[in-house]
């Protein structure tokens, strides 16, 4: 079928049409994504270029100037690469892990801390408004990813940016949530907020300066960015438990450092596995006030300190690793991360805090210590030999340095003019575009950024056989 005129060559919506010979009937075909022009994206040939700016670190006013297009259409555009990212993750994430089981899962778990940048909402500025907030808010975001492949699972920002204290209100009214104990409030997991200021009655200990005091810290944050801070541990136990629905796995092993919320949500999240001895939980730290000289020494001289240990030892072998093994088998038929202790009912393994530094040191963090707070007692030392050496928190770290030097609105402070202080000038106002920005991150990073270990180039997602191919971004943008 030849086109129909010129004129008429397209419809209005830019489908192309044809006109058949013979009934003279006319048709559309609905053109493919990378021609697709919808409402509010007339311009889908920047899409890629868009995308690229985004992950480059390019600041939204540069991309608005470069793509030649407004603020409220960079959101926009952020806002379909994220919905095309869900769409690419469910047919390339979600389905082919319910069809994979794994005979044991490395999870490194580790939080982030970015700087929302806190303005006032429209209407709520100038001189009649004098009650300062802080202008920068901590935010935590939640990165999970496989020790051995560096797979990201999930990445989540612990803020809700859909409820508000409106809402908060209406329910402390209805339900009487300011009479309640803490863990049995509707919003028990906004720390700050979990409900509304209401007048003290006869029978409460509240004093009215006390009430009018803590009003007005709420009226207050009323009139700033929209949204509220989720507390740290009801953030990770969600965050752990949609990976346990995602991956299946009979035995975990769990990576992060000394923080509370993160121990305490494993413990409970993965109860079952721990009694049983599924699952076990290594702690890993390192001192972050090291110089990069310093943290240099220390790995070379871990590294002479070693050889001359298998040295010593009559071992033939020049392999780091085996040496560190060997090292670590020898060290663990004497030591031990728990203690036995007796009571009256019988003996029992407690947490010893008893950490260990770890053989084989980075070239750019130096030593680490390594603990474990489950219980190995039932393993041979080379058992448990083993385990430490897979134990390092290279995933998280890696991933989150990625957000630090490819999203704008993630990077780290930059120093004022004055040197008197940091400027977070390129934090965004509105979390949830963060959220959005790092899910686009995790998905380009998954499937298509390759990096070279044990002598291949591949993607994150390809060494845990998800797939066997590794993407580009048009891929993912233009799904088909």
């Amino acid at each position: 079928m030849p086109f129909i005129n010129k004129e008429k060559a397209k419809s209005r919506l830019g489908m192309q049409r044809y006109q058949c010979k013979v009934c003279k009937k006319k048709t559309a075909l609905t053109p493919r994504r990378d021609n697709s022009i919808t409402y509010n994206q007339k311009r889908s040939d920047i899409h890629h270029l868009f995308a690229k700016l985004l992950l480059s670190r390019t600041p939204v006013t540069r991309t608005c100037e470069i793509l030649e297009i407004g603020r409220g259409t960079y959101y926009d555009k952020l806002e379909l690469l994220y919905r095309r990212c869900l769409e690419f993750l469910e047919r390339h994430e979600t389905k082919p892990l319910q069809k994979l089981e794994f005979k044991e899962i490395w999870l490194n778990t580790d939080k982030m801390t970015y700087y929302l940048n806190n303005v006032r909402q429209k209407g709520m500025g100038g001189s009649r408004y004098d009650d300062v907030e802080e202008t920068q808010f901590p935010t935590n975001i939640l990165v999970s990813a496989d020790v051995l492949s560096r797979y990201v699972f999930r990445s989540d920002v612990a803020y809700d940016w859909e409820t508000t204290l409106g809402d908060i209100a209406l329910d402390t009214v209805l339900q009487k949530e300011d009479h309640l104990n803490e863990f049995a409030k509707k919003y028990a997991r906004y720390p700050k907020y979990s409900h509304y200021p209401m007048p003290p009655s006869a029978n409460d200990t509240q004093s009215q300066s006390d009430y009018y005091k803590e009003l007005a810290q709420v009226e207050r944050r009323m009139k700033y960015t929209d949204g509220l801070h989720v507390g740290s541990t009801y953030t990770t136990v969600a965050h752990l438990w949609l990976i346990k629905q995602l991956v299946k796995a009979p035995e975990w092993r769990f990576v992060t450092d000394e923080d509370n919320s993160l121990m305490t949500s494993i413990n409970r999240v993965f109860s079952k596995e721990i009694r049983l001895s599924d699952a076990y939980h290594f702690l890993c730290q390192t001192d972050k006030t090291k110089t990069r000289k310093q943290a240099r020494e220390e790995f070379i001289q871990a590294r002479v300190d070693l050889v001359n240990w298998g040295t010593m030892r009559g071992f033939g072998t020049g392999s780091l690793r085996k040496l560190a093994f060997l090292q670590l088998q020898e060290l663990f038929e004497h030591h031990h991360f728990h203690k036995e202790v007796s009571t009256a009912s019988g003996t029992h393994f407690e947490y010893a805090d008893n950490p260990i530094l770890h053989p084989l040191a980075t070239v750019d963090r130096g030593l680490r210590s390594v603990d474990c707070t489950t219980n190995l007692s039932s393993l041979e030392p080379k058992d448990v030999a083993a385990l430490i050496m897979n134990v390092n928190d290279n995933a998280t770290n890696t991933f989150i340095q990625h957000i630090r030097r490819r999203l704008s609105i993630l990077e780290r402070p930059l120093t004022t003019a004055r040197g008197d202080g940091k400027s977070y000038i390129y934090s965004n106002f509105n979390p949830k575009y963060a959220q959005k920005a790092i899910t686009i991150l995790r998905t380009y990073y998954n499937f298509c950024f390759a990096y070279k270990s044990n002598g291949t180039m591949e993607t994150p997602a390809q060494r845990l056989g998800l797939t066997d191919k590794q993407f580009s971004l048009k891929d993912i943008i233009y799904l088909r």
